[in-house]
């Protein structure tokens, strides 16, 4: 059977973060990969010029257009914006027969809000009792746990806490924390810790949605949760490594990184 991975997420037009990320990391993992438009942005390497929100209707329009003709193996969510759009999300989510990744994007690289003040509640409250896996980075996990998130202690209580909101599995990312790029993986009650050497980059636009992709991807293929993070870093890891040094600012990385990488080998 084909695997098949669906983003419903934010669109950035320079190709490096939201679907179009999603997407080039489906296909780079060998999966087949569907959309679902929730936002469109003005964006490239150096900033988010403006934002345009999709019809709520229209968002749950796609994703039934696409989980009814051609039903995914795994999906994942991005930018979604605003309440009422993760309302939807959710109420289609309850009746997902396959793992949701949700990545909770709340600011850009640029620095810019994404995600509305008001929609945090519906993200805690409507969606993350249907995630499968949420990836928070370190701002995030504040947001959501209701603490400040600052060390590796820190870390697992708020993995502890969003998994108490419903999620079974809980990514906290801390790249940044330390000397070493580090993770914590919250997994069905069992902490699992990563780290690896930072790789000093400016090319990071777009990681967190490539990570996030790359795990749905190889959940799609029918991987543990564990492997399927392992790999996923991995090829994170070897996309920044590679990154082709596009653009003026903050550039994407390489979604063309190794197929070792990509499929664990």
């Amino acid at each position: 059977m084909t695997a098949v991975a669906l983003t419903i997420a934010g669109s950035d037009p320079s190709g490096g973060a939201g679907l179009q990320a999603d997407l080039k990391t489906f296909h780079q993992h060998g999966v087949y990969g569907e959309s679902a438009v929730t936002l469109l942005t003005v964006q490239n390497t150096r900033t988010v010029a403006g934002i345009e929100f999709m019809r709520p209707d229209f968002v749950e329009a796609q994703i039934d257009a696409v989980v009814t003709d051609i039903p995914p193996t795994a999906g994942k969510t991005g930018a979604l914006g605003r309440a009422d759009i993760i309302g939807v999300v959710a109420r289609r989510a309850a009746s997902f027969a396959f793992p949701l990744v949700v990545d909770p994007v709340m600011v850009t690289k640029h620095g810019i809000p994404i995600l509305a003040e008001d929609a945090v509640e519906a993200l805690v409250g409507e969606l993350l009792p249907h995630a499968f896996l949420v990836t928070p980075n370190l701002a995030e996990a504040s947001r959501l746990a209701g603490f400040a998130v600052r060390t590796r202690d820190d870390m697992l209580r708020a993995a502890r806490t969003i998994a108490a909101m419903g999620p079974r599995h809980v990514l906290v990312k801390a790249g940044h924390l330390e000397r070493d790029a580090v993770d914590l993986l919250w997994s069905d009650g069992v902490a699992h810790a990563f780290a690896d050497p930072r790789i000093e980059s400016t090319q990071t636009h777009g990681t967190g949605c490539t990570l996030s992709a790359a795990i749905a991807a190889r959940l799609a293929r029918g991987e543990a949760v564990l492997k399927a993070v392992e790999g996923a870093r991995a090829f994170v890891r070897a996309a920044i490594a590679s990154a082709p040094g596009l653009g003026h600012g903050v550039g994407p990385v390489n979604h063309f990184a190794s197929t070792e990488a990509a499929h664990g080998r």
